[in-house]
């Protein structure tokens, strides 16, 4: 399903909302993988208050602006697996298909083409309910390519809230 679906499918989009009122703590993941849809179907039915749609094709800008946060926890999941990381981002460089982001903390390659949308997400986190703020990378096919969680299993501290509103803002699409 995309932004601008048919009606027939509205009633989906209907669904997924209701699941995620229903269980707004369950990980988004699980409850697309149950509605059988996208993740990022999961996350475009977040209430507009805890979800804001960024702009992708600034996708380096933005992940360039993810230095200044320090230590982060970044989750990658496919079919099989998922990895979280705890590191920073910087090291910073582009090598044909790749842009790196290469610390001693934190060794990705993302295929930067394949991004298909980006969000600022506020979430309660599915063990303890703490309110997570993450920016969620998706590819062209709706699924997750990676998320950058600024807190993870505590609160945020104020001035990384500060940045992520401001980050937020800046890159609102």
């Amino acid at each position: 399903m995309l932004a601008n679906q048919p009606a027939h499918q509205t009633g989906m989009s209907d669904r997924i909302r209701a699941a995620v009122e229903k269980d707004p703590r369950k990980m988004t993941l699980q409850l697309a993988r149950d509605l059988g849809v996208p993740e990022v179907e999961v996350i475009r039915a977040f209430p507009a208050d805890r979800v804001t749609e960024l702009d992708v094709g600034r996708w380096e800008e933005l992940l360039r602006s993810l230095e200044p946060f320090g230590a982060v926890r970044v989750l990658v999941s496919n079919g099989a697996a998922t990895i979280e990381v705890d590191g920073q981002f910087g090291g910073l460089s582009t090598t044909g298909e790749f842009f790196n982001v290469q610390t001693d903390s934190l060794d990705m390659h993302i295929r930067w083409r394949e991004l298909g949308a980006v969000f600022a997400v506020e979430k309660p986190g599915h063990m303890d309910g703490m309110a997570t703020r993450s920016i969620q990378f998706f590819d062209q096919t709706g699924a997750a390519a990676f998320k950058v969680f600024l807190n993870f299993g505590g609160p945020i501290a104020p001035d990384r809230e500060t940045r992520f509103v401001e980050l937020r803002a800046k890159f609102k699409r």
